[in-house]
């Protein structure tokens, strides 16, 4: 599906909200050593907060469903959000502690990451259904990831195609999911390592994406999309395949580079672009953002983005 009309041009994301402390180190610890880090952050991250971010500052008319804690990082979360133009109208503020991620990065860029719910763990179906219902008259694209409580994603998905929403699933954390919630998925966006886990096909060039993205169509989603960071993109659909070539950047941090992805394909296709065209201006999104540390921070404006697509065009 694709934007029908220009009041449909909204993106609503449903999704996870974290306080991102993050370590830079030369490398990371062995088990059970203590190294000394270079920098430490504490910044507004979770993959759903990442991507309305994304989106918002791609210029689309961005809303987050999701929910905080009530405690100190509260207020760091909703002047993140509401900084980069995302409508918190079903964004709720619930008792206890806000989501925490543990980052760490080494200097090679590469990261690990703990992720403990907390305040995302109260987001209910009625909350769903409230804020979909209301989003349905302007709104045409849904992004979801698998950091909101596993019961949930089938009634995310199920919801938003019955409003007519395209549906977009970032299966991260990997997870298996219900049959059902494959048929449910218009674009399907794992990295490599997510398609090999969810597929059992090892991705590792071209021609293993490509198969691993012809598996999701198999379990009935409309296109895969599967991300290679510096090796491309590969995006299979019912009529073929389509390689997108990676920009080469230096990677600095590459914590949000799949946020920075998702938050400009869901922009683009609100605003009507083919996937192949959506997917350049994702790759080039994420390029950038990879180029910078931290989550939120890293991810780029509209303009960077279409200025990077151009050099490359």
């Amino acid at each position: 599906m694709t934007s029908d009309t220009p009041s449909r041009s909204g993106v609503v994301i449903v999704g996870s909200v974290t306080a991102d402390v993050t370590t830079f180190s030369q490398r990371l610890p062995a088990r059970g050593e203590t190294i000394l880090g270079d920098q430490f952050t504490l910044l507004l991250g979770g993959k759903g907060a990442n991507q309305a971010v994304s989106a918002g500052l791609a210029g689309a008319r961005t809303s987050f469903v999701g929910c905080v804690g009530d405690d100190l990082f509260h207020d760091l979360i909703v002047d993140g959000l509401s900084g980069a133009g995302v409508d918190l109208t079903h964004l709720r503020t619930v008792p206890g502690p806000t989501g925490i991620a543990h980052i760490r990065v080494d200097a090679s860029a590469q990261n690990d990451i703990v992720m403990v719910p907390l305040a995302n763990a109260h987001l209910s179906t009625e909350q769903i259904d409230a804020a979909l219902a209301a989003l349905a008259p302007t709104t045409s694209v849904l992004l979801t990831q698998l950091e909101t409580p596993a019961a949930l994603t089938l009634h995310i998905t199920t919801r938003a195609r019955e409003h007519g929403m395209t549906v977009v699933l970032d299966p991260a954390p990997a997870a298996p999911l219900d049959a059902d919630v494959w048929r449910n998925i218009d674009i399907v966006t794992p990295n490599e390592t997510e398609a090999s886990l969810l597929s059992g096909i090892e991705v590792t060039d071209a021609a293993s994406a490509e198969r691993a993205g012809r598996w999701f169509l198999e379990q009935g989603v409309g296109a895969a999309v599967i991300t290679m960071a510096e090796k491309g993109s590969c995006v299979v659909t019912a009529e073929g395949t389509t390689f997108i070539e990676p920009i080469p950047v230096q990677p600095v941090d590459t914590t949000a580079a799949g946020d920075a992805y998702a938050g400009y394909l869901g922009a683009a296709l609100a605003e009507g672009w083919s996937l192949a065209d959506a997917t350049r201006l994702a790759s080039a999104a994420g390029a950038i953002a990879v180029t910078r540390q931290g989550a939120s921070p890293s991810l780029p404006r509209r303009d960077e983005v279409d200025a990077l697509l151009a050099l490359h065009a």
